[in-house]
């Protein structure tokens, strides 16, 4: 009995440690650029509140043209007089003997009341509705797009920040590849010191070179860690979470290599930034044609129905209750005659705000001009320095070969073998930082041109 009872409180543990570890599972993404886009267009926190301001848009679209919708409105009233109301009539209005200047105490209302009215009420006319009207239109605009404009930024922070993670990942592996190489040749001189044939500087001076590295190596491990947590909170991924890029450094910037997008023709007048300035000239011009609205008249209708009764005691539920109805129906229009020259003042106010957003207008079209020729210049900056930095790497690979093996040779110093070495770290970084700055400037460039869907070059 014993051993029955040790044995299910044993299997009823290892059930609850399992549905903890399954409840504590981290959850793990991989993903490659173009995924990790769509993912993160649908789960960044600025998209998804993008995407809930077009949402709260839509609604007060609603909620403005419902306002000259008929309005329906019902009321309900139960009144019980605790202590009711007395007037005093005067005493001889009941009996003509009575002393003049008496008055005798009435109670005219009965206790308790009820009453229920139904109320329709139409608006005819209201030229402020009608310009409200066309106002929810420009507010939706904009929150769409406001929405695009996110959408692209968005989609530009994800590239950088999964071209920051395969820029740290390359780094290391290029670290760990340069230190290993260090190494045996640290190991090589240093059975070569021993037997007499060099001199201890040589051994010094690539123990200062290993130790270099290895410091390099340690910063950019905390550096890719980093980055991926910052991929991390721009996808919308919680940092707890496991996540692993597929594609490479290399491949993507080969991918992004395009030379037809420097010769892509685009309109100012269609980027993003323009079309948002336009559309605060549009609200701007809205909102004089409001002002001026309120000067014409407003006819309203409505009818009412009701019923209501009385009694001293609560009897409204009985059949005994007499009710009795009744109905109103009518119409309402006001004139807005004379207000001391307010509503000009109003609306010259209007009229001079949207004269400076045709201003801001002028200003957009000039500078989505200059974002336009500079982004293109930065990505053609970026695809001639691509090319230039690759050369390099030949170059210091074969420097750095040839000084490695003159070394060994007892021909060049160990300075010799050190500056052509630090010389081939620089061009890998540079290299490295090169492919990253292709994919960085075309993502800037294809946010300037409005190019919202990825679409990889094709080899």
């Amino acid at each position: 009995m014993q051993f029955k009872s040790t044995f299910l409180l044993l299997f009823l543990s290892l059930g609850f440690f399992a549905n903890a570890q399954d409840s504590t599972a981290v959850e793990t993404y991989a993903l490659s650029l173009q995924d990790a886009i769509i993912y993160g267009l649908e789960n960044n926190y600025s998209a998804k509140n993008a995407q809930t301001d077009v949402a709260i848009a839509l609604k007060q679209k609603w909620e403005i043209i419902a306002q000259g919708l008929p309005q329906i409105s019902g009321e309900i009233t139960y009144q019980n007089q605790l202590i009711q109301p007395t007037s005093f009539i005067p005493a001889q209005f009941f009996d003509p003997d009575a002393a003049p200047g008496t008055f005798t105490p009435v109670q005219f209302s009965p206790k308790q009341s009820a009453s229920a009215t139904a109320t329709w009420n139409q608006l005819i006319f209201d030229g402020s509705y009608i310009v409200g009207v066309q106002s929810a239109k420009t507010l939706l605009q904009i929150s769409e797009n406001a929405k695009v404009k996110t959408d692209l930024e968005v989609k530009q922070g994800i590239i950088e920040a999964y071209g920051n993670v395969l820029l740290a990942e390359e780094s290391v592996r290029i670290l760990q590849k340069n230190l290993e190489t260090i190494n045996k040749n640290l190991f090589d001189t240093q059975k070569i010191f021993e037997n007499g044939l060099t001199e201890e500087e040589d051994v010094e001076q690539l123990q200062i070179t290993a130790l270099d590295l290895e410091t390099q190596l340690n910063n950019t491990v905390r550096q890719l860690a980093i980055a991926y947590d910052m991929l991390k909170l721009t996808l919308g991924i919680p940092i707890d979470s496991k996540l692993r890029v597929t594609d490479q450094l290399q491949d993507l910037a080969m991918q992004y290599y395009d030379l037809n997008l420097l010769a892509a023709s685009v309109d100012p007048e269609n980027t993003i930034d323009f079309r948002i300035a336009q559309d605060q000239a549009n609200l701007a011009e809205i909102q004089v044609k409001l002002e001026k609205s309120k000067a014409l008249p407003r006819l309203t209708a409505f009818v009412n129905y009701g019923t209501a009764g009385a009694s001293n005691e609560f009897t409204f539920f009985s059949n005994e209750q007499r009710y009795f109805e009744q109905s109103v129906a009518g119409v309402s229009l006001a004139v807005p005659i004379f207000s001391s020259g307010m509503r000009a003042a109003r609306t010259a106010q209007k009229e001079m705000a949207y004269q400076q957003s045709l201003e801001d207008l002028e200003q957009a079209r000039n500078q989505a001009k200059l974002q336009i020729a500079s982004a293109r210049n930065d990505y053609q900056f970026a695809l001639d320095n691509f090319a230039t930095q690759e050369k390099n790497l030949e170059l210091a690979e074969r420097i750095e070969n040839k000084n490695s093996i003159k070394f060994f040779e007892g021909i060049a110093s160990s300075f010799e073998l050190s500056e052509a070495q630090t010389q081939l770290y620089q061009a890998q970084q540079n290299y490295l930082q090169a492919m990253y700055e292709v994919i960085a400037n075309k993502a800037a460039l294809e946010k300037v041109l409005d190019t919202s869907i990825y679409q990889p070059k094709n080899d």
